[in-house]
């Protein structure tokens, strides 16, 4: 009797950190069912779209993709999960060749439907109301498949409700993961070879506001203290708010937390925030600033700016210009304004006209730049501590890695190809924006780490 050929499952990632690290959790129930992974654009027997929703395009381009997937194998049984799959279920379903849609939770159960809709042929619903849940999702993470920093999943939703945004509805209010079990996937990530861990969620320096005696500073202390050969934490992005006296103690006497932090704007102006509902003004989100570079003076600070929110004035968005000159940001991530259907903003007077918000946008880009390069400039003929991710295709030098620096500038260096995921000294040789070139020092080991 011929051997039965393994199943295979291909998937397909959409959106953000969050959504790839999600990806990775649902390839290991596969995995432990036996299934083989193959690529996207080969023939497998299930394919498993992981969907964004955050803005409009978001939807379009997930439901492009699932198009194609049924399109490559129409025997094939086509899962859809993600943020998309949470908030519009039906949408998806109407879809030809759409088989089973699981939301943002409940993955574990994505299986259990595949079998189902296998002996009934019938498509299934698995999407229930995120609102009502109060429970983080375990999903064990113990490898990745093609990274080499290592994302560790924390905290799920967020309470915040800004006028743009979509994400609460996708999925559902704060909630934390046990902290027994953010170490023991830490554990697990270094004991697999990674030596950085980035700390992701919806809302991650909101961990622990959902539990009475634990917090976001708690947590990093234990992280720091009780993760054996772990040699870099990175915390994917933290508000404003969430930098108390605490946490900047820990990040102060922390050797492994790095010297960068994501710190999200939106805007520099108060009476956008207001509209916006982000609960600060510019001077709170100021004084923050100010003091943690008290504790930290080498700490790189990146941020996320929207521009041309419905009723921008040229005034506002001048406000916004000068406060990010005031904050002199490591590099700016510079969003226009995206109406996203069911956000109060999408339905607010005085939308901003498309080619006002793209001069806008250009404007932040080049101070972004500007800024960049100054903050680069400042750690020319410095050794600083870079993991190398990949090699460079460059045919004049085949031995150019890449990878970031701790306080996140992006280097460029000659070495080896066994020096990738591991911790490497390298001068900066000359610095800019996007790269910073460096030369080569030596390869750290534990015994001589420091980040500090």
């Amino acid at each position: 009797m011929a051997e039965k050929l393994p199943k295979t499952v291909s998937f397909h990632t959409l959106g953000c950190k969050v959504n790839h690290y999600e990806t990775e959790g649902i390839w290991q129930m596969f995995m432990k069912e036996g299934y083989e992974r193959v690529d996207f654009e080969q023939q497998a027997d299930v394919y498993v779209i992981n969907t964004c929703t955050v803005t409009n395009t978001g939807d379009k381009k997930s439901r492009q993709i699932i198009r194609r997937a049924v399109r490559k194998n129409p025997e094939a049984i086509v899962c859809v999960t993600g943020c998309y799959a949470q908030t519009s279920p039906g949408e998806i379903l109407e879809i030809p060749g759409v088989d089973v849609v699981v939301g943002t939770q409940n993955r574990k159960n994505m299986i259990g439907y595949i079998e189902e809709h296998q002996k009934t042929r019938e498509p299934v619903n698995g999407v229930m109301n995120i609102m009502k849940n109060r429970v983080f999702e375990e999903m064990d993470v113990p490898v990745f498949t093609d990274r080499t920093r290592a994302s560790l999943k924390i905290q799920e939703g967020c309470n915040n409700f800004c006028t743009f945004c979509i994400i609460p509805w996708s999925r559902g209010l704060l909630r934390s993961r046990d902290p027994e079990n953010v170490i023991e996937q830490a554990q697990k990530l270094v004991d697999a070879g990674y030596k950085e861990i980035v700390l992701t969620g919806i809302h991650t320096a909101g961990y622990g506001e959902d539990m009475t005696d634990y917090n976001f500073a708690k947590l990093l202390l234990d992280l720091e203290t009780k993760v054996e050969g772990l040699m870099r934490i990175r915390i994917s992005s933290i508000e404003a708010s969430q930098i108390t006296e605490e946490v900047i103690q820990v990040l102060d006497q922390s050797e492994k937390i790095v010297r960068h932090l994501h710190i999200p704007l939106q805007s520099g102006s108060d009476s956008v925030l207001a509209r916006m509902r982000r609960k600060y003004s510019s001077d709170y989100y100021y004084e923050k600033i100010k003091k943690i570079r008290k504790a930290l003076p080498d700490l790189a600070i990146t941020s996320d700016v929207i521009v041309g929110f419905p009723g921008e004035t040229e005034e506002e968005f001048n406000e916004t210009y000068s406060f990010i000159q005031k904050v002199g940001y490591a590099e700016l991530h510079v969003f226009p304004f995206s109406r996203r259907t069911g956000t109060p903003a999408a339905r607010m007077d005085d939308q901003v006209d498309e080619d006002v918000k793209n001069d806008r946008v250009h404007r932040l880009i080049e101070l972004s730049n500007q800024l960049a390069k100054e903050y680069a400039s400042r750690y020319e003929d410095e050794v600083l501590e870079i993991i190398p991710e990949e090699r460079v295709v460059d045919t004049e030098h085949p031995n150019m890695l890449v990878g970031y620096s701790d306080n996140y500038l992006k280097v460029q260096f000659e070495g080896t190809p066994d020096m990738i995921g591991k911790l490497a000294r390298v001068k900066i040789t000359k610095a800019g924006y996007p790269y910073s070139e460096g030369q080569f020092v030596r390869i750290m080991d534990h015994a001589t780490h420091s980040s500090r």
